[in-house]
């Protein structure tokens, strides 16, 4: 039986269901998926093997494909968070973790790019944890 994981945009507009395992589980500190997050990396799932249903919000789909390279985001015009794609060869779905609404066992495997990360990702294990926002 396959596995269902469900997920949607910030905004629920776009939702959507996948159903098959995921192989792997990277967080990529390149230069470009750090401009595509926002964030000190992106987290993004692979599998060669899942499929995906759009639920709701096709029309508010968009990919951007940078000219040159094989990176791709996938987002919702309405809110602007990151959606699963097909890599160009379709050789692998790829899904950001943080748009799944469904609890995943899988691990990340591996920091990858990692000579590329951002100067001040660097011991980030170290600094004081705050349960919410700061005061």
């Amino acid at each position: 039986m396959d596995e269902l994981a469900s997920g949607q945009c910030l905004c629920g507009v776009v939702t959507f269901q996948i159903s098959g395992e995921f192989e792997s589980f990277f967080l990529c500190h390149c230069m470009r998926c750090r401009k595509d997050s926002g964030s000190a990396h992106a987290a993004n799932l692979f599998s060669s093997t899942a499929k995906i249903v759009w639920l709701s919000g096709v029309e508010n789909i968009r990919e951007f494909r940078l000219a040159g390279s094989q990176h791709v985001k996938c987002f919702c015009t309405n809110c602007g968070s990151g959606l699963p794609f097909n890599l160009a060869d379709d050789a692998a779905l790829v899904v950001p973790a943080g748009s799944l609404d469904t609890p995943i066992a899988l691990l990340p495997n591996a920091h990858i790019y990692y000579a590329s990360r951002a100067a001040w990702d660097n011991d980030l294990g170290s600094l004081d944890i705050i349960e919410g926002r700061p005061g």
